[in-house]
């Protein structure tokens, strides 16, 4: 079951388009309230996407519903090197001019308003290598949705709103503290090669599965939109979905 409905999203030429959805169905968990989101760290939209997905999740709870929310690893920057490079000069050669893309860091900014976010771009002076970032959602993961979720939020307002370089590893740990993980756990994980392999392994399957813009969203392991859509219609894409889900789940009993 995939859906075509879109909005926002980054892909690794830049965040100002709509990306097109893997067709078909990702390597992802079965349970019905599961949702899944293919996100990257850095991506402006994946932190829009959550703010609405947490208003759509609240429209959907107050009819009954309700889903555990699992965040998945991708990289829109596969190829930078571990300790990251100079944003400006970086996004300068990435979209032809520093120029264009202050354009576009206003275009976010204004959509992050409208969400109730801040971004703080003037702070932001490094792009980061993410896939330390994904580790460290991993590790919360084994910790529940619920921790996890609470470190992907603190990974985006230290990046987008603080200008932290989340790359380095001493400020991922000191994140996964604030975020109500044990720091000096955090830190010992990532000092080790705990889940690269599993990180690097999924973000390549989710590209050679088609899928390449983020975010994207999954229920029960089908794709069913990219992009940060606002809250009501995200809703009622869920809505939808678990009514095809329930309609196949009941002529197949």
């Amino acid at each position: 079951m995939a859906m075509t409905t879109e909005g926002m999203a980054c892909g690794p030429d830049g965040c100002e388009v709509p990306a097109g959805s893997a067709a078909g169905a990702l390597p992802m968990g079965r349970a019905p309230s599961r949702i899944d989101v293919v996100s990257d760290a850095i991506c402006p939209w994946c932190w829009v996407g959550k703010r609405n997905l947490d208003g759509a999740l609240a429209l959907l709870a107050e009819e009954g519903e309700r889903f555990e929310v699992h965040w998945r690893p991708f990289q829109l920057n596969p190829d930078l090197p571990r300790e990251g490079v100079a944003r400006d000069a970086y996004r300068a050669a990435k979209f032809g001019s520093l120029e264009r893309s202050r354009e576009l860091d206003a275009q976010v900014a204004a959509a992050g308003r409208a969400a109730g976010l801040e971004f703080r771009h003037a702070l932001m002076t490094r792009t980061p290598n993410t896939v330390d970032a994904h580790r460290l959602i991993r590790f919360a993961g084994e910790h529940g949705p619920a921790a996890q979720d609470a470190v992907v939020e603190a990974l985006f307002t230290a990046y987008f709103r603080q200008g932290r370089d989340i790359g380095d590893r001493a400020v991922l740990a000191e994140i996964a503290g604030e975020a109500g993980l044990s720091a000096l756990d955090a830190a010992n994980v990532l000092a080790s090669d705990w889940g690269e392999a599993e990180v690097v392994q999924e973000d390549v399957g989710f590209r050679r599965l088609g899928l390449s813009g983020v975010p994207t969203f999954a229920l029960s392991g089908h794709v069913l939109f990219s992009g940060a859509m606002p809250s009501e219609q995200m809703a009622d894409v869920f809505r939808r979905a678990l009514a095809i889900l329930r309609e196949k789940a009941h002529a197949a009993a």
